[in-house]
Formats: C-alpha cells, sequence, structure tokens
C-alpha cells in the first residue's frame, strides 16, 4: 500500500528536512537520506537497509519505483512542494530512500588482501573533496578508507552526491589517528603520509606492500601523530605558483601511483 503525504507541516516531512539540513539531527537518528537511482542502487548493492521509498509521480514513474518496494520497505507518494523540502539536488529524479545506518567502527574491518592499500583521511573538512576521494577510492578499488579527527558528518547529503554513491561502496571506518596507528603497525601497513615538507617524492616510494596512503585537511596538512608515525612523509612536486594541489587531487595522484606499481591489481 502507498502512503501519500501532500503537505509540508506533515510531522514526517519536518523529521526529513532535520535528516536533510542538520548534522546533529543525523547523528542522533539511526537513518539518513539518500537521493537519486544511481545513489540508491549502490546503496542497495551494497546491502544498506532501505527503510522508505519517497517519490514524486511528476518526476518518476510508479513501474520505475516498485522495484525498491520489497520486504518491509514503506512507499511513500509526494506532491511538488513536499518533494522539493526534503530534496536536496536542484535537479532531481524524483527519488529519495529513507536509508539505515552502517557500524563504521574499526572491529568491523575485514581485508582479504595480504599486501592492502588503504586511504586515510585527516581531518578533512569539505564534502565534496571526501566525497571526490570517496569516488577515487571506489574507482581504485582501495582495500579500506579511515577517516579520522572527523570534521564532516559521513552521511552529509553533499558527500553522498559529490561520492555519485561510493560512500556505500568503500569499506569505510570511523575510528582516532591512534586507533589506526596501532591497526597498522600490527598488521605491518606502511605509512606514507603526504606532507608538504617532506623529502621524498610521492613516485619514489615502493607501493608493493602493505600500505597506508594518508592526506590531510588542505590548510593545516596532517596532524603530528602521523607526521612521527608514518614510515615515511612524501610530496608532489609542484612547478608553477601554487605550493599544493587539491586534496582530492593529490589523493587521486598517489593512488594511482600505488595501483600502477601494482599493475592495478
Amino acid at each position: 500500500m502507498i502512503k501519500k503525504i501532500s503537505s509540508t507541516a506533515n510531522p514526517e516531512v519536518k523529521e526529513y528536512i532535520k535528516l536533510l539540513r542538520k548534522s546533529n539531527a543525523r547523528k542522533q537518528s539511526e537513518y539518513f537520506l539518500v537521493e537519486g537511482v544511481r545513489e540508491i542502487d549502490i546503496a542497495i548493492r551494497n546491502n544498506y537497509l532501505i527503510k522508505k521509498i519517497i517519490y514524486n509521480p511528476t518526476l518518476i514513474n510508479f513501474d520505475k519505483v516498485k522495484k525498491y518496494v520489497k520486504g518491509k520497505t514503506e512507499c511513500i507518494e509526494t506532491t511538488n512542494n513536499v518533494y522539493k523540502k526534503i530534496s536536496y539536488r536542484s535537479s532531481t529524479e524524483g527519488l529519495i530512500a529513507l536509508v539505515e545506518k552502517k557500524n563504521h567502527n574499526i572491529d568491523t574491518l575485514k581485508i582479504k588482501n595480504r599486501s592492502p592499500l588503504i586511504l586515510i583521511l585527516d581531518g578533512i573538512e569539505k564534502p565534496g573533496n571526501i566525497g571526490a576521494l570517496l569516488r577515487t577510492s571506489d574507482a581504485a578499488n582501495i582495500d579500506a578508507v579511515f577517516i579520522i579527527n572527523q570534521k564532516t558528518d559521513l552521511y552529509n547529503a553533499n558527500i553522498i552526491r559529490s561520492s555519485i554513491g561510493c560512500l556505500f561502496s568503500n569499506n569505510i571506518i570511523l575510528t582516532t589517528a591512534e586507533e589506526t596507528i596501532e591497526f597498522l603497525k600490527k598488521n605491518n601497513i606502511k605509512i606514507f603520509s603526504s606532507f608538504l615538507k617532506a623529502s621524498r617524492k610521492y613516485q619514489e616510494i615502493n607501493y608493493n606492500d602493505g600500505c597506508a596512503i594518508v592526506l590531510g585537511s588542505e590548510d593545516k596538512g596532517i596532524s603530528k601523530k602521523w607526521i612521527d608515525g608514518s614510515d615515511e612523509l612524501i610530496y608532489i612536486p609542484m612547478q608553477g605558483h601554487i605550493d599544493s594541489l587539491n586534496v582530492s587531487n593529490s589523493g587521486a595522484i598517489i593512488i594511482y601511483e600505488a595501483k600502477r606499481q601494482r599493475n592495478f591489481k
């Protein structure tokens, strides 16, 4: 049975608006919103539980919606006004899902690769940069992404959008620097941290054994824990007037050098 909501004053709609706009609401809830067919499909393929499917019949035909309504998933039809209130994009496909969060604790981490390639994001604030790095991590089939010194809620709508749903396909761990360094050392995973004042160029490093690439925020860089705890501090040579690249570009360059050395295996 399809439930219909036509008023923006509906308490359920107000709750969706909070989940969309307020990080505190997302942190306190077991759920978050995902907008777009591709993003919802990737979430489902990666075993995220869809609690509710919300659609606008003027934007999407129900024949394309009904495949998502399985088991206990509730289906909600909205008007244009309601949909605009709970959607993030200016142009949209008319489909939003209420999705259950996953546990991202380090004790859930399972790595099958004997020589894993791990990405560590230290205090990166901009959702667009996090999303772009998650997209690169998916493309390169990174074994795990650790997000530490977290500045932005993982389920921020802009992270989901800029990652084009790759937030769901990555093996993401939310933890601390101390716990991460302990895990890496215990598993003999080398730590290579991007640092402006480093003496080793990124392409001089051997990435074939298990290793972690650490990226810091654009304004502060990596924290002292990583400067002290790294096996090597590395940098990307700059040949123009600026001293660094956008962190998402830097990450892509280093990650794909590691993949190149591994023959993209």
